[in-house]
């Protein structure tokens, strides 16, 4: 067999399972969070408060376009940045012929169609990280629907009426359905802090580039390259939570939990998906076959019997002589 021929691997189920399978669970999954996020199937619940609660009557900060780091933005850099650092690392990988890339074989799925180790990894890992954003958007809004939690500036927007709820004293809680008299709109968005969407989405982003280029680059010459790209990507997602909790769009613990929230989706995938960025099973590595012995020799301690000792002593001569 050739080496061209030893490089090259068919398979007549990668494009149907491509299809049938991952594509359909991928577009799923994209009409799930999209349901969650612009749709109002899903009703979001209403949480009660305490009466004149100064943990939600901070003022409020404005839409959310209006913000120092708007959503737009947000997302652009979380869907760009890790996209663009994976395109390139591939490339360069390629082009220096890394040893992981001498792994992967070109898989042939036809006569005329063949898949490059280039384009099945890139496909892969961005598949795999288009897939966890959307998942990571789908898991924040579960919690903000099922939790309901008010922001900082809730009963800003909200605007009840004290005297018809009958609120006398801070102690008094209030879990009435009609209790705001301010913008439905406004106020649903308001009840939506628990966890925090842009803290987990940038944290989810953060840490699978930083997977990426931690594992996948290797810079001779120099330790600081890699330190300094993976810690100015954590430095900003740290910047993202602090945006949210000094604007008063979320409390702190909301933050922390988006943080954990992304991070963890992200160590998920790169460990147990993606194997880490690298080839799962290298086929390039051959295990030549050893036959198995029929019977197997254990070497097994030599151990010594009291009584053997006692008898060599007593059948020693002269060995009572020398005593007496």
């Amino acid at each position: 067999m050739t080496r061209e021929e030893d490089d090259v691997r068919r398979s007549d189920s990668i494009i149907p399972c491509f299809v049938c399978i991952e594509l359909i669970i991928m577009v799923g999954t994209v009409l799930v969070a999209y349901y969650f996020e612009y749709t109002d199937t899903f009703t979001v619940h209403n949480q009660g408060f305490f009466c004149f609660d100064n943990t939600y009557m901070k003022p409020y900060p404005g839409p959310e376009e209006t913000s120092l780091l708007p959503p737009v933005l947000l997302h652009s850099l979380a869907s760009a940045v890790p996209m663009a650092t994976i395109v390139l690392g591939e490339l360069s990988a390629f082009v220096f012929q890394a040893e992981f890339v001498r792994q992967e074989r070109t898989i042939v799925t036809a006569d005329c169609c063949s898949l490059s180790p280039l384009l099945r990894r890139v496909i892969r890992f961005m598949g795999v990280y288009t897939f966890g954003l959307f998942a990571t958007d789908i898991f924040v809004n579960v919690g903000q629907v099922v939790m309901g939690s008010p922001t900082p500036h809730f009963l800003t927007v909200c605007r009840p009426n004290y005297t018809a709820l009958g609120c006398r004293v801070s102690s008094q809680f209030i879990n009435t359905q009609e209790l705001c008299t301010g913008s439905p709109h406004l106020v649903s968005s308001a009840r939506r802090a628990f966890p925090c969407k842009d803290a987990a989405l940038s944290m989810y982003a953060a840490m699978y580039t930083v997977m990426y280029v931690t594992i996948m680059f290797r810079a001779k010459g120099t330790r600081l390259t890699k330190p300094v790209l993976c810690l100015a990507l954590l430095c900003l997602t740290f910047l993202t939570g602090v945006v949210r909790v000094s604007e008063y769009r979320n409390h702190w613990s909301d933050v922390l939990v988006g943080f954990l929230t992304g991070g963890a989706i992200a160590v998920f995938l790169v460990c147990c998906v993606v194997h880490n960025f690298k080839s799962p099973n290298p086929l390039c590595k051959k295990v030549r076959s050893v036959p198995k012995p029929v019977c197997v020799m254990m070497a097994l301690p030599c151990v010594e019997s009291p009584l053997e000792k006692l008898s060599v002593v007593q059948n020693r001569p002269g060995a009572f002589s020398e005593g007496t």
